[in-house]
């Protein structure tokens, strides 16, 4: 049996199509049919790494959980993660094959094409229906050469379209004839349905213009969907989590805002406990006076710690550390804090910078990458996260560095401590409810407060929630007669 697929391309960027799979991925699977997502082609530095080892954008590990199985790299051969604003990380089928400027890609990814086909018919032989993710837009008329990821992707799986639009951004009704103008006949024949994303109010003020949408574009409404806040993995640096900035929290956590951040997901886990806020830093002027700053992973270690000491960020760094506040280092961050970060190959361009100094560590950038799931117990710890000493941990670990103590032995704790700042490679450790409390506890009780009544989330469960809630949206808001009907029928 082959799946019978349908695609969500949007007019933009952020247009909320990574949402809108999860959301039909759930429906489906609460119906009982067997589903799978896709994206062919995926630019983000928010990755996850699978049960055998492969890295996937974070994004599909969301909307596999969202359909009820386990991620797989299949639904997600192609991840570009970006290096500078010219060049990306190209990884295939899970591993790193490169580093490449955006002109050697776009004239190499053509390549690709069996790579993704081979994962897309995989899929399509074991599921009942595969949810296909576009990429930014179809209407990108200097990229439709060769296009992998829109229609040219919906080609090759000869699915029917949805076309997602961002009312929230302004000019839905432009965004969405626009696309459809830009488009070939061809392509136009291909999308079977058009989607209002992110509304806010009464819909009925939006009925005229959705009847002269349906009248000059010739294509059903398939759904106005409202302003939904779920509390899922973020795909990108276009997350409105970024942005947030918390007041009037128990405790204030600080993350800094690097330029390449990656892996922002890690700290939804403490976002969500009562009486904790996390927020992100890019000033040195907004740092304040946090209980606890985090210094998170990044896709280029030494061009961000270049940023930091610039811009200031790094001197307020360790004016805090210095009165006392808790700093920890996830990742890239971890490698920061140490003495010195060297690339004696070239992985991030070469070279060798100082660290900001704080933990008695040095990396070494090595070319092939460690990527592996982990779990086991915090050894024995000490400073204001003393708590967190004997407590078990799952996660993963994503980085090309290897660090080393001041005797230039590798370091192979999972979480290290100097005095009051911390390091670690592993991505995701505080999804570990045990993790989440002990750390909230800790940093309670560092200002006096009872945490008796610290309660994190149970991440699966919490996650589980979201994903129903973001069903329900779906159900209510979208013409699900229709859109059945549309993967039923096909291109036909």
């Amino acid at each position: 049996m082959t799946a019978k697929p349908i695609m969500v391309q949007g007019t933009m960027s952020g247009a909320g199509k990574s949402l809108l799979v999860a959301g039909l991925c759930r429906v489906f699977a609460q119906d009982g049919y067997r589903v799978a997502p896709f994206k062919s082609q995926n630019m983000a530095l928010n990755s996850s790494i699978t049960a055998d080892g492969s890295e996937m954008g974070r994004a599909q590990v969301m909307q596999a959980e969202s359909a009820g199985i386990a991620p797989e790299v299949a639904m997600n051969p192609i991840l570009l993660k970006p290096t500078n604003d010219v060049g990306s990380q190209v990884i295939v089928n899970g591993q790193a094959i490169g580093t490449m400027s955006a002109r050697d890609y776009f004239a190499f990814k053509h390549n690709l094409v069996p790579d993704i086909m081979r994962a897309y018919n995989d899929l399509a032989s074991r599921f009942d229906i595969i949810v296909i993710e576009g990429a930014g837009s179809p209407a990108e008329v200097n990229l439709k050469d060769d296009d992998i990821v829109n229609m040219g992707m919906a080609r090759m799986a000869a699915s029917p379209v949805l076309l997602a639009g961002d009312i929230d951004r302004g000019g839905v009704f432009a965004q969405l004839l626009g696309t459809l103008m830009l488009l070939d006949d061809d392509e136009r024949r291909m999308v079977r349905g058009l989607i209002v994303n992110k509304f806010r109010g009464d819909k009925t003020i939006l009925d005229p213009g959705l009847d002269i949408l349906r009248e000059r574009s010739g294509i059903p409404i398939a759904g106005v969907i409202p302003y939904t806040i779920v509390d899922v993995d973020d795909e990108d640096s276009l997350s409105d989590r970024l942005s947030v900035r918390r007041t009037g929290a128990l405790v204030d956590v600080a993350v800094i805002r690097l330029p390449k951040v990656s892996n922002f997901t890690d700290f939804i886990a403490l976002d969500a406990i009562d009486g904790i806020g996390v927020r992100y830093v890019q000033r040195a002027g907004d740092m304040g006076e946090p209980d606890l700053i985090i210094l998170p992973g990044t896709k280029n270690t030494i061009a961000d710690l270049k940023w930091l000491r610039e811009s200031g960020v790094e001197a307020m760094l360790l004016k805090r550390a210095a009165a006392g506040t808790p700093v920890i280092g996830i990742c890239g961050g971890y490698q920061m804090l140490g003495q010195e970060v060297s690339d004696p190959h070239g992985v991030e361009g070469g070279g060798t910078m100082r660290g900001v100094g704080l933990l008695p560590t040095s990396t070494v950038f090595e070319p092939e990458k460690r990527q592996v799931q982990v779990c086991g117990t915090i050894g024995d710890i000490g400073g204001t996260l003393s708590a967190l000493s004997g407590v078990p941990y799952e996660g993963y670990e994503i980085h090309m560095g290897e660090t080393f103590d001041a005797d230039g032995a590798k370091v192979m704790a999972p979480l290290i401590a100097a005095g009051n700042v911390y390091g670690t490679y592993i991505h995701g450790i505080f999804d570990t409810r045990e993790c989440a409390e002990a750390l909230a506890g800790a940093l309670f009780a560092a200002r006096g407060l009872d945490a008796g009544d610290v309660r994190a989330h149970d991440m699966k469960a919490y996650k589980e929630e979201q994903y129903d809630k973001l069903a329900q949206a779906i159900r209510d808001n979208m013409d699900m007669q229709l859109v059945y009907r549309i993967v039923e029928e096909g291109l036909a």
